[in-house]
């Protein structure tokens, strides 16, 4: 078929869709766990407030540069459709493996099991939920988004459109209140005391930071469903990004006018413990709102994600099935199912945060590797299409920062390093296998080409 008729994915996203699938995606339970980890790695609150701001600056300017490429190489797959342009496809497929096999459906499923624990936090007040419950739960969550993922792509952005101004209006929530706070004089912890110096630590505290921002390159992976791209992409991602970090460092000082130090680090959920502090027995409206966030969270990741699976089976580097669209919605039904599966297969893992801190080096150093594909292709093929030129400063200064927070961890904590790097690893035997080695024997030819069209 051609012309109109064609089978591909349709671009049926507004800028304001745009603006809502980042948001969406960038704030989920981060911003809601992360100021402990950050507070614990710098020692004071001013300090920590530095990381917040740091840590979105960096964002942007990563986003600014992912624009150029977004809109110079228009295919899904963002990152891992970059280093497949520049590097070729063995660096792509490790991109692609890292992501797809355990970055991916272990931060859905983090996520998920986050929503869970706040739905279920309102009934159990003086404990935690029961751990049989809240994993039920998160496969419902899963199982909800994946049938709204296959069923139209218009669903799944109306979705995430709703649950972003909820969150946002819970954070607005806790912004007024600090303001408040503000004005009645409440800057006793605004401090720069117990700083800690140790380079290695404030290397740590971007990590927690970093996580809560995690999400901002996701528009770039349905970029082909993007309206209007070379306009829309980079004014949703300047929108996007300037509003996160301009609301994450609001609720950060929000969250200091009323909390100490210590109070603040001995808390596994801090809006909670703020929401305590301040709003009586109104305090449960703060669970149900990071309820709301964190599943507007799970579908912005299931959305963006199924299109990696699908650019990568588009590439010849996944399963050919997962190139299908569904005929009618238009929408890579086996891509999303691939990818709810995973999700819920990591859901019986009972220590995956471990495996996230295994693979955050991995995650930030092959986004710093798609951030060279910028001057790289400047060099190696000046003559390409650029609707948008970013000044070669914004990619060194990146990089650079990249190589610190990806190369100072590993130095402090090398154990979980040694295990990223194993998980890493493991993605060179799959691709000699199953992608490099073109003449296998029939019956491993005849195996895999069922699987494939098997439905």
């Amino acid at each position: 078929k051609s012309g109109d008729d064609e089978i591909c994915l349709k671009a049926k996203m507004s800028l304001l869709n745009g603006i809502t699938v980042i948001v969406g995606s960038i704030i989920g339970s981060g911003i809601f766990v992360s100021p402990t980890g950050v507070l614990l790695n710098t020692g004071s609150v001013n300090l920590s407030l530095i990381v917040w701001v740091v840590s979105g600056v960096f964002s942007m300017v990563g986003a600014y540069c992912y624009a150029e490429l977004g809109c110079m190489i228009s295919k899904s797959g963002a990152d891992y459709a970059y280093i497949m342009e520049t590097f070729g496809p063995f660096m792509a497929f490790i991109r692609l493996w890292i992501e797809c096999m355990i970055v991916r459906p272990c931060s859905q499923a983090i996520v998920a099991l986050t929503f869970s624990v706040y739905v279920l936090k309102p009934f159990f007040p003086e404990c935690q939920p029961p751990e049989e419950p809240v994993r039920l739960l998160a496969v419902c969550c899963i199982m909800v988004l994946t049938f709204v993922n296959c069923w139209d792509v218009k669903w799944a952005t109306r979705v995430q459109d709703v649950f972003t101004y909820a969150k946002l209006l819970a954070l607005f929530i806790i912004i007024i209140t600090g303001l408040v706070q503000l004005f009645n004089g409440h800057t006793e912890y605004f401090t720069f005391e117990n700083t800690n110096a140790d380079v290695t630590k404030i290397a740590l505290s971007f990590y927690s930071g970093l996580f809560a921002y995690n999400g901002w390159n996701y528009l770039n992976f349905i970029i082909e469903e993007l309206k209007d791209p070379i306009r829309n992409l980079p004014r949703a991602i300047a929108i996007s990004c300037t509003l996160v970090t301009v609301v994450y460092v609001m609720t950060n000082v929000a969250f200091y006018t009323t909390l100490s130090v210590n109070e603040v680090l001995g808390s596994e959920a801090v809006a909670v413990t703020f929401a305590n502090r301040l709003y009586g027995y109104m305090a449960w409206i703060i669970p149900v709102f990071v309820a709301l966030s964190t599943f507007g969270a799970v579908n912005g990741i299931l959305l963006t994600s199924s299109r990696l699976f699908y650019a990568g089976a588009c590439e010849g580097q996944m399963p050919e099935i997962l190139t299908m669209i569904q005929i009618k919605k238009l929408t890579p039904t086996p891509a999303v199912l691939c990818m709810a599966l995973l999700s819920l297969l990591y859901l019986s893992v009972s220590d995956i945060f471990a495996l996230i801190n295994y693979v955050g080096f991995a995650t930030w150093l092959s986004i710093g590797v798609a951030v060279l594909c910028l001057p790289w292709l400047r060099w190696a093929q000046p003559n390409l299409p650029r609707p948008i030129k970013v000044n070669l400063v914004f990619p060194i200064v990146y990089i650079i920062a990249s190589l610190f927070v990806t190369i100072v961890p590993m130095i402090a904590s090398p154990k979980e390093t040694g295990y990223g790097c194993l998980m890493i690893f493991s993605s060179v035997p799959v691709y000699l296998i199953f992608i490099s080695w073109r003449k296998k024997p029939k019956p491993i030819q005849r195996a895999l080409g069922k699987n494939s069209h098997t439905i």
